[in-house]
């Protein structure tokens, strides 16, 4: 596996983020959030298809961005699915980090001595410690304190994704060309993200992009982000109850502007919510469309989806079920399952990726 390490600087919409990022009510215990340079500057990788090689290898015609799930810190996991859409599609692979995610936040929010210390003093005084992990605490906590974090660290990653793709159409990106083809591989969280990026789309930057989800692609209010590896049971409440709520009703919740981009994401909260938009969206671009779900999957289940995308779309989904204990988090885990059937399973999901990515527009 080829792994290329770029350099992005966040320009468009910096200032409408920044700005807004000062309107975010503070969360004690974990620092300042505005200017964080590491989630300004960064770099992020782009895993390439074996070529021959040579002195000036050509610029690629063709790519798919991966998108990962909410409160991930480490590419490891997404390694092995990006090494075999580039091998099996002979394109390159861009690991592109969300928001205030991966290398984009505070190296103490990944420090788990740091994380658990926190927590002890918590259960300490009493507080709710349900599911709340050193792993989740950061997010946990920043979310319970303001979950306008949650769309506001979305909309800045849509801007980011929308300004790679920019750069990618001009020509001025060095690895691929004027015009490069671009697909998106979305999962969990990735997949709200990609799926309000879609709707959003007025300049027809992405008309052209086929979109596979797998793990995600739910209305907001029928997802279960409750997990030791997500947020802890008290920050999910908080975080289901503002967007069902407040943010989606605009009742006392002056940041709302009412753009684009958020009523693309209002159409993914709730079923009602810009209904025919949505549902019109999903039936005319059914073409471009694959979602697979995992069967016991609590996080995002496929009957959310399946609100989501309405009647006209159905047949855009497919459902699997491995033999094997899996999770939302862990899909293809290791240890008790065997190594031959847990890759068998691996390949059902991503030759179907493949295969999708594969066939003409």
């Amino acid at each position: 596996m080829k792994i290329k390490l770029l350099s992005f600087t966040e320009e468009l919409g910096l200032q409408e983020i920044s700005k807004r990022r000062y309107q975010v009510k503070p969360c004690p215990n974990l620092g300042e959030e505005e200017p964080v340079e590491c989630n300004i500057n960064f770099n992020y990788k782009i895993v390439l298809p074996e070529r021959e090689e040579k002195s000036e290898p050509e610029p690629a015609s063709k790519a798919i961005v991966l998108l990962h799930g909410l409160n991930e810190r480490s590419w490891d996991k997404y390694l092995p699915w990006a090494e075999y859409l580039a091998k099996g599609l002979n394109r390159a692979v861009i690991l592109f980090p969300l928001s205030m995610h991966m290398n984009r936040s505070p190296r103490l929010w990944s420090d788990p001595r740091a994380m658990q210390k926190l927590i002890e003093q918590e259960k300490s005084l009493g507080e709710d410690a349900k599911n709340l992990s050193f792993v989740n605490y950061a997010l946990s906590k920043r979310l319970s304190a303001d979950p306008f974090r949650f769309y506001l660290s979305g909309r800045e990653s849509l801007y980011n994704i929308r300004q790679l793709a920019q750069e990618i159409e001009s020509g001025s990106h060095p690895l691929f060309k004027r015009g490069c083809s671009l697909d998106i591989f979305a999962y969990s969280i990735g997949a709200l993200l990609s799926q309000v990026l879609l709707l959003s789309d007025s300049s027809g930057l992405f008309s052209r992009s086929k979109l596979f989800l797998f793990c995600g692609g739910a209305l907001f209010s029928e997802m279960d982000g409750s997990s030791k590896l997500i947020m802890s049971n008290s920050a999910f409440r908080k975080l289901n109850s503002y967007f069902t709520t407040k943010f989606l009703t605009k009742s006392g919740e002056s940041r709302v502007v009412g753009d684009q981009i958020e009523e693309a994401f209002i159409a993914h909260i709730e079923r009602e919510s810009f209904r025919e938009r949505r549902e019109l969206f999903y039936r005319l671009n059914s073409d471009r469309i694959k979602i697979v779900s995992l069967k016991r999957d609590k996080v995002i289940p496929t009957r959310g989806i399946e609100l989501a995308v309405g009647a006209g779309a159905l047949h855009c989904i497919e459902e699997l079920e491995f033999p094997f204990g899996y999770s939302h988090e862990n899909p293809f885990p290791t240890g008790r399952v065997e190594a031959d059937i847990r890759e068998n399973h691996f390949k059902r999901v991503f030759d179907r990726a493949v295969k999708f990515f594969t066939l003409p527009k």
